[in-house]
């Protein structure tokens, strides 16, 4: 897959700020010396622990170069690492590890979440936000159209299959018994967008690369149109004209025992 768009990633940048914003709300703790931003991005979320913990050292993590360019860019004086959530572990114990739609692209969940949770100090919180729309029209109908014949050949199977995360019941058993305090909650945000080629955009730097970017350039362009049809029918204008995107997202902070 090719590596992540900073620019498109951050067309929407308000809206995916906002869970980010409200994910770090929930989190106490008074005054963290160590703060991992797990799978940062273009920096977004890494600058709002900035602004909350500015006497923290404060890591941004990230496996796209991409990402991690304009993140060093928006943020000149952190740190950050290249390095693949699915096996990385800090080099000293943080206080607050943050992973603001992030772990839902690592596979291995219910070893993944005691292991992030295992690595924090005493009294440590790990924040996790994930979206949570595997069933959503937005996300059944890459799968519709992935299965066409003339785009199934070109997409893995695993792909067109999808992965979804746990439920939310399965974190908070995970968790639970070694935590001191779990909190897990949904939220739905309605998005209003432009048209159902607004939607695509929004998608296009997210859920959608794993399905466009395997195909052959002479593809591509077909998938989306196809897709954009279907969202067309799917989003339906409301009564000012603006199409409803509804974007389930998964909360979870867990607190270590002091």
């Amino acid at each position: 897959m090719a590596d992540w768009n900073p620019a498109l990633y951050l067309r929407f940048a308000q809206e995916r700020t906002r869970p980010a914003s409200e994910l770090l709300a929930r989190v106490e703790h008074t005054g963290p010396t160590r703060v991992v931003d797990l799978g940062c991005g273009p920096g977004n979320s890494t600058e709002l622990l900035v602004q909350r913990f500015p006497q923290a050292h404060v890591l941004g993590v990230d496996n796209s170069a991409a990402m991690l360019l304009q993140a060093r860019e928006r943020l000149p004086d952190l740190a950050f690492d290249q390095a693949d959530i699915a096996d990385w572990a800090p080099s000293q114990a943080p206080d607050l590890i943050y992973a603001n739609a992030a772990l839902q692209w690592v596979g291995g969940h219910a070893q993944l979440f005691p292991r992030l949770f295992a690595a924090l100090a005493p009294g440590g919180v790990l924040a996790v936000q994930m979206p949570d729309n595997f069933t959503e029209p937005s996300h059944l109908l890459m799968r519709e159209v992935a299965a066409l014949p003339q785009f199934a050949p070109h997409i893995d199977a695993k792909v067109a299959a999808g992965r979804a995360i746990l439920g939310i019941h399965d974190y908070y058993d995970l968790l639970a018994p070694l935590a001191r305090q779990v909190d897990v909650w949904h939220t739905v945000y309605q998005h209003p967008m432009a048209d159902a080629r607004a939607i695509v955009q929004w998608l296009r730097s997210t859920g959608l690369k794993s399905f466009v970017d395997p195909l052959p350039e002479a593809l591509q362009s077909a998938f989306l149109e196809e897709y954009e049809r279907r969202v067309a029918l799917a989003y339906s204008p409301r009564a000012d004209g603006l199409r409803l995107l509804a974007f389930p997202r998964l909360f979870i902070v867990a607190k270590r025992a002091p």
